[in-house]
């Protein structure tokens, strides 16, 4: 029961920061319809309350959304199981199909992770205080190809996964036009494997947003050296935000 109450809580909470915000909304079509248009496909991994669905739908975009945490799933489902054009799946994506232990922080889900290393930075992390895993699920795992198998090749792929981005990375064979993966820097090694990764299938031109600002930090796309430079340069008070990367 108290579990049940938890989750209960937590959801709420990040229904109130990701739909509270009148602004958030306008500011995130106005950063996706750079990579989003109208009959697309996009994926969106790690989809937790689904903002980020509700900006793809309303530029017009087709939905298949992902995300393992049971209790999220079943909000999406509410929110969003109506919609034709949404198809949300309750599973985790890696490098390979097959089952993986999903870490659910109850009380504030938008951190739940499969990731022990992300547990593990964030443990003695100035700003993480207080963050407990105290739930352990199972949860289906899939691959980016499989995806693109069932449901065809997306424009844009979003991948927010706490910690886990360069395994769902991992997963995908051939580049998609665009996608974009979180930054969190109490891991900078993961967003640089990211990085690597983007480079390695192609992707030639960066830009980079901070936190929820869904403004891009840079004037003008870079290459994957300068990014990288850049991601070195944060200071740790800049928490996370979402590196972006598309083909020239």
């Amino acid at each position: 029961m108290l579990d049940a109450l938890r989750t209960v809580r937590g959801i709420a909470r990040s229904l109130r920061i990701y739909y509270g915000d009148r602004q958030h909304g306008p500011a995130m079509d106005q950063l996706y319809r750079e990579f989003v248009k109208p009959g697309d496909l996009v994926f969106d991994i790690g989809a937790h309350v689904g903002d980020r669905i509700a900006a793809f739908r309303r530029l017009g975009a087709r939905v298949v959304a992902l995300e393992p945490q049971p209790a999220l799933a079943k909000t999406l489902r509410l929110i969003y199981g109506r919609d034709p054009m949404v198809t949300i799946k309750a599973s985790a994506v890696g490098r390979q199909p097959g089952f993986i232990t999903l870490n659910v922080n109850l009380a504030n889900p938008t951190v739940s992770t499969a990731s022990a290393d992300f547990m593990a930075a964030a443990a003695h992390a100035p700003g993480w205080e207080g963050q407990s895993w105290s739930k352990q699920v199972t949860v289906p795992l899939t691959t980016i190809d499989a995806l693109i198998k069932s449901h065809g090749s997306p424009s844009f792929i979003k991948i927010d996964v706490e910690g886990f981005e360069a395994e769902a990375l991992a997963g995908l064979s051939h580049p998609v036009a665009a996608l974009s993966f979180e930054l969190t820097l109490i891991q900078r090694d993961v967003a640089h494997r990211c990085i690597e990764r983007c480079y390695v299938m192609g992707y030639t031109q960066f830009n980079a947003s901070l936190g929820e600002s869904q403004n891009f930090e840079h004037n003008e796309w870079v290459d994957a050296d300068a990014i990288a430079r850049w991601l070195d340069g944060l200071p740790p008070q800049a928490n996370s935000g979402d590196i972006y990367a598309r083909l020239a």
